[in-house]
């Protein structure tokens, strides 16, 4: 996987995707980060890469110019360009999955109170959010979903099997879980965990994913529960011949 971003804060990309697993993740050559500075494409001899909006308002704009020669100047055509703005669909895991069967994504960060609209039409294919609320700039948004795909690509993670485990990649919270030692504080580890039943302790967890789910996200259990309705509806247990 190819990152490609777009951004006036390469420092901020570099800093955070350059450590712990997506750092790993680029010394293996699993992930490629190429952090392009669209300062460095103005034709500006001041390096000014904004201006006054037209019709007023309060704010800089980033022009389009400097945005649409550093899109064009990453080799390859037809490469999924994310811009990340409240004003875009919600990132989630669903979401993640789309974007990590992909070969390259560039992610386009903006600032000041956004990008010129034109050049969003000619480059943009998602505009992405990762929340109701509003921050400075697209590069903190760039690192979570950038962090998210990651985790779903094979040989990411040093065990493949926890990416399918974690909360809602099964439209569930995931469950509690315990390490060393037995005993802390006076709370023990639940005695399921020590038993060695896979099976006991494989039910423990789903029963446990969707208790902490309907508890703090009812909202994902009522969906949870809608499609675990349909597929029993579709799939009824098969009567046993007497």
């Amino acid at each position: 996987m190819v990152f490609h971003v777009l951004t006036l804060f390469p420092e901020m990309i570099e800093g955070c995707m350059q450590t712990s697993i997506t750092g790993r993740a680029i010394e293996k050559g699993l992930l490629t980060l190429d952090v392009r500075n669209i300062r460095d494409y103005t034709l500006d001899k001041h390096g000014k890469v904004d201006d006054y909006t037209y019709g007023g308002g309060a704010g800089m704009l980033m022009q389009a110019q400097p945005v649409y020669d550093a899109w064009n100047s990453i080799p390859g055509k037809g490469i999924r360009t994310i811009y990340l703005t409240p004003q875009g669909r919600t990132f989630d895991q669903k979401m993640a999955a789309d974007f990590a069967s992909e070969e390259e994504l560039i992610f386009l960060c903006g600032h000041y109170e956004g990008i010129d609209e034109r050049v969003l039409e000619e480059t943009v294919t998602d505009y992405v959010s990762i929340g109701d609320y509003v921050l400075t700039g697209g590069e903190l948004p760039a690192m979570v979903m950038m962090d998210t795909i990651s985790r779903l690509l094979p040989g990411v993670l040093h065990n493949d099997d926890s990416a399918d485990t974690e909360s809602f990649q099964n439209g569930l919270l995931e469950y509690p879980q315990y390490s060393r030692p037995e005993e802390w504080h006076g709370k023990k580890v639940p005695a399921i965990l020590l038993s060695g039943d896979h099976k006991k302790v494989d039910e423990w967890r789903l029963e446990q994913s969707e208790k902490r789910t309907q508890e703090r996200r009812p909202d994902l259990y009522e969906a949870y529960m809608e499609q675990k309705r349909l597929y029993e509806e579709q799939h009824p247990p098969k009567r046993r011949k007497k």
